[in-house]
């Protein structure tokens, strides 16, 4: 399989916030994130699992995501110390699922995540 179709929101277009939304929920969904972006004492609430607790965790665990074929971001928002993306991805059999991450940063400038929670 080649790498995954990424499909992004027109929401990002003047927030350089907005953006990174995007760029977080992607890196989620893909299982391709640099650590920075996450606090060290982030978490990660995922609706069919346990709480994921710290920055090493969390990456270990998106290395277990199984790469999809497609992704679609139908929304990026941001306001103040938090963040909200909403998309549908597409495995290389062809299921296609939605998801909802809901973010929260360090600081209003949103220079890391410090609390995930997703809904799939």
């Amino acid at each position: 399989m080649g790498p995954t179709e990424i499909i992004g929101t027109a929401d990002c277009g003047n927030s350089p916030k907005n953006a990174f939304v995007q760029d977080v929920a992607i890196a989620l969904e893909t299982g391709v994130a640099s650590a920075e972006i996450f606090d060290p004492e982030v978490t990660w609430t995922r609706t069919s699992t346990e709480t994921v607790k710290g920055q090493a965790a969390v990456l270990q665990a998106l290395s277990s995501s199984r790469l999809p074929m497609k992704i679609m971001v139908e929304h990026a928002i941001s306001h103040g110390k938090v963040g909200m993306a909403s998309g549908e991805r597409t495995l290389s059999d062809g299921l296609k699922r939605p998801f909802c991450h809901v973010f929260e940063f360090n600081n209003g400038k949103a220079r890391s995540v410090v609390s995930i929670k997703t809904y799939m």
